[in-house]
Formats: C-alpha cells, structure tokens, sequence
C-alpha cells in the first residue's frame, strides 16, 4: 500500500509542477493588463477545456468581445481571435504582404498538407495558384467539370432511390463525400475513382483516413506536448502518422496512375484536368517538383474540393430538413425552372444533362439559400494568419510580431452587429432584393477567405453544390430519421457533421 500510495503521490505531484511550469510560462510577459492589446480572455487550457464545443464556445465569447486574445505557451506568441469586419480587410488585404500563415500554423500542418497551397506562403504559394487560376479560369475545364458533376449527381440520385424504394435511412453525409471524391479526382485527376458503387476499399479506407488525420491535426493547436508525443509516436501522433501513411499510399498511387495514362498520348498540354498540367511543370523542374511536392499539391486540391463541398451540402439538406417550408420553396423553384425549359422528366439521366449554365443562373433562391448556410456553416469555420511586424488593427488593437491572428467565421456569421437581430435564423430571404440574389462584402460572408487568397474555387465550388442540390430536390423530398435530434460538428479544420446525416427521401415523382 505505501508503494503504491507514494506512487500516486508522486504522480500528482509531477502533474502539478507542470502544470505550474505551463502556467507560468504561458501567463509571463504577456502585457495582461495592457489596454493597448486585446483584452485576455482565456488561455490554450480553455480551448482544451472547450474543444468538443469550441466554435460556439468562441461565438459567445466574441459576442461580449469582438476582438479578443488567448494566451499560449509558445514563446512570444499569442492567439488574437477576431469578428470585426474592419480587422479581416486590413490582414487580409490592406496589409496582406505583412502576414503570413507562420511558422506556427506551418508546423502545425506540415504533417498533412506539406507544402500545398494552403500551408506555403512567398513563391510555392504564387507557383501553385498561379497554375491553379489558369486551369480554373479556362472554359475546357469549366465545360468538363460540368460534365462530371452532371454525371456524378445522376448517380447520387440513382444511390438515394435505392433507399427510397426499400425505405431505409441513409447517410447523406457519407454518400456526399463519396460523390465529391469522385468528382475532384476525376476534374482534378483524370481518374476514375467510383467511390459510389461501394467497391473502392482503398478509396473508403483514404477517406476515413482523411478525415481522422484531419482531426488529430487540429488537435495540435491545444495540444501543448503533439512534438514530444510525435517524436515519441505515441498516442494521438501514432494515429496521425498511421493515418497519413494510408493516405500517402493513396495519392501516391493517383499520380503512378496518371502517369502511366499519360504515357499512353501524346500531347501533354492538350489536357481537361490540373494534375496533367502540374506533371508537365514537374518535367521542367524535376527536383522542386518532386513527387513529394506533388502529394502535397494534390491532397490540398481534394482537401478543398472533397471536404469543403460535401460538408456544406451536408449543412444544407440539414436546414432543409429542420426547415421544411424553405425546402419546399427550393424545390419549388427547382421544378417550375426546368419545367419551363423542358427538362421536368422523371428520368434521371435525361434530366441531369439538361442542368445547363443558364438553368443554374436563373435560381437564385437556391443560390441565396446555399450561401445562407455557408453563413452558419462556413466549410472552414476558423482561419487566419500570422503578423510578419508589430502593427495596429483598425480597430485599435496592437499585435506584436510573431501573433497568430484568427477570424472566426462560425462566429460571425452569429453576429447580430454583422447580421441584424435574426442572425442566428436560418432565412435565405436576406440575400435576395426582388427575388434576385445580391452578395455581400467578403469581409463580412467570409466563408471564401477575402483578399488575394480569396477561394479560387468558388465558382466550381457554387456550380457543384447547385448541380447535386437540384438533381436531389427535383427526384426527392427529404426527412430528418429523427427530427429530435440537433446535429453537431465534429472539431476539425472543416465543419464536418458529427455522427453523420441520417435522413428519409421520399420520391417525388412517384
């Protein structure tokens, strides 16, 4: 007995002291009681505390604190947490070349997304979006993106009939993120991956993996020992780094079969998908752009087309559901358009290839009601960067060099100050003047980042989630499996839907 007591009384003692030495090194030197820097609301222990909760628990903060820091144990460095409009333009754009993503958030990510587009700054950031804005910009691509996402939409909706006839519930969420694979491999890739029929183990086993490594990366932000625990590989490192080798192996394995596609044509330019045009840029500069800056460029295109997408689909058939007047409207909308253009026919095929650019265009109801969720539930409900100098927010905020600056965009969106009394309702109306859909400020709807690194996605992203919402509200009506239940989000670097969406489609047509 008194082995073991003096065992445990060594163990709490030990605990003890560091968390004293955490605390004194975390609370040291911080300018706590400066009026000149944000107010002190909290440290790393209180993200730790609020973790499972944490974009609600920094929406009620900023709500009494638009402008707030937390303090870290990271020498000269703190979190400044912000939801005012006026502070996001001025680091997003005024003084975009005084902020980086930092050496902080960097090392935080590198395990993941390497050097991909949305963890590099300077010269590979301007590399790859510049390669990425050509391709995204030309209408071939356009044209095939289309295309893909016409035909991945027709086979969601052939997958949902399945249930409806037997009159099971389903996963939306899980078959979303199947088609959206499916679809940013293809327009991305050139490959075809199938995710949909259920017989691609490697691509399940990728997601799963994704997903997992997505979470155990965010986790790192508020945990103080992920170097020692990495270096180490025990505990969350050791799962991280298994998962990350499963998806290493899966992307891998995309670019050998790209280039034994390639091998088999001639013309390397003439090409509809980005990684073509990359593998050619990898022949000009074979050592820069080896295969391991190519992994990194490919998992941040699927990180971006995969997650991001599929996440707010998820989102939005989940207000349709809570809501289910505004999915009527929706739907309503959806039929009297393609009923006017001919299309209203019960088969899916025909009816998906006649979702034209136009047909797309005239909807701005659906437009106003996607974009009323990304309000909500922005895909990436926390970003920002990283101040390069000491400088001055315009809200009269100082930040010193080294400060990690975040804009939470899950918060915002809940700001009356931004959004009015009703901020926190789902009401696609405000976005629309006379039925027509008008845009707000970037710095306030920040859910496509703002400034030089706005989303050059956006568009793709818009005409994607279009496509697949009007292919499932013409054929189905959908119910929540149990209406008692709220859905919650799972934290991570995409608001990705916690247990999944589990709901009823009921046949409109029959």
């Amino acid at each position: 007995m008194d082995i073991i007591f003096t065992i445990f009384f060594l163990t709490l003692l030990f605990l003890f002291l560091l968390f004293s030495f955490l605390a004194i090194k975390i609370f040291t030197g911080k300018s706590i009681d400066n009026s000149d820097y944000p107010p002190v609301k909290g440290s790393v222990f209180n993200l730790l505390f609020h973790f499972n909760d944490l974009y609600d628990y920094q929406t009620q903060v900023a709500k009494k604190q638009p402008t707030y820091r937390l303090l870290l144990s990271i020498e000269h460095s703190e979190i400044i947490c912000t939801t005012d409009s006026r502070n996001l333009e001025h680091i997003l754009k005024t003084k975009f070349e005084k902020y980086s993503k930092g050496k902080f958030n960097q090392d935080i990510l590198q395990d993941l997304l390497g050097q991909g587009i949305f963890s590099v700054d300077g010269d590979k950031w301007r590399q790859q979006r510049k390669l990425a804005s050509f391709e995204f910009s030309t209408r071939v691509l356009r044209d095939f993106s289309c295309s893909v996402f016409r035909r991945n939409a027709g086979k969601l909706v052939r997958a949902i009939l399945q249930f409806t006839v037997s009159g099971q519930a389903f996963d939306m969420q899980d078959i979303l993120m199947k088609c959206t694979l499916d679809s940013i491999v293809k327009v991305g890739f050139g490959i075809d991956l199938n995710c949909m029929d259920g017989s691609n183990e490697e691509s399940n086993s990728f997601m799963k993996a994704f997903d997992d490594s997505n979470e155990l990366t965010y986790w790192r932000y508020v945990d103080p020992f992920w170097k020692l625990k990495r270096a180490l590989n025990i505990g969350s490192e050791y799962a991280l780094k298994k998962n990350i080798k499963i998806i290493d192996n899966f992307v891998h394995n995309v670019i050998k079969t790209k280039r034994n596609l390639l091998a088999l044509e001639r013309d390397l330019n003439v090409k509809k998908d980005m990684l073509s045009r990359f593998l050619v840029e990898s022949e000009k500069n074979p050592e820069t752009m080896n295969d391991k800056y190519l992994r990194d460029i490919i998992l941040n295109f699927i990180f971006a087309g995969k997650d991001t997408t599929a996440n707010t689909l998820s989102w939005f058939f989940y207000m349709l559901c809570k809501n289910p007047l505004i999915q009527e409207k929706v739907a309503q909308e959806v039929i009297e358009i393609t009923c006017s253009l001919g299309n209203l026919d019960s088969n899916v095929d025909d009816f998906v290839a006649t979702i034209t650019d136009a047909t797309l265009e005239q909807m701005h109801y659906l437009h106003a009601a996607i974009s009323e969720t990304l309000r909500l539930y922005p895909a990436v409900p926390i970003d920002g960067r990283c101040a390069e100098v000491d400088d001055i927010l315009p809200d009269g905020h100082k930040l010193k060099k080294g400060d990690a600056v975040y804009y939470l965009a899950y918060a915002m969106g809940r700001m009356q100050n931004i959004w009015g009394e009703d901020a926190e309702n789902f009401r696609p109306e405000r976005w629309l003047n006379n039925g027509v859909f008008q845009p707000e400020s970037p710095f306030k709807f920040i859910a496509f980042h703002a400034g030089p690194r706005t989303c050059i996605g956006k568009d793709f992203a818009y005409r994607q989630m279009k496509i697949v919402s009007i292919s499932i509200l013409r054929f189905f009506r959908l119910k929540l499996a149990d209406d008692t239940k709220l859905a919650s989000y799972r934290t991570m670097f995409t608001l990705h839907m916690k247990g999944g969406l589990h709901v009823y489609a009921i046949s409109r047509t029959s």
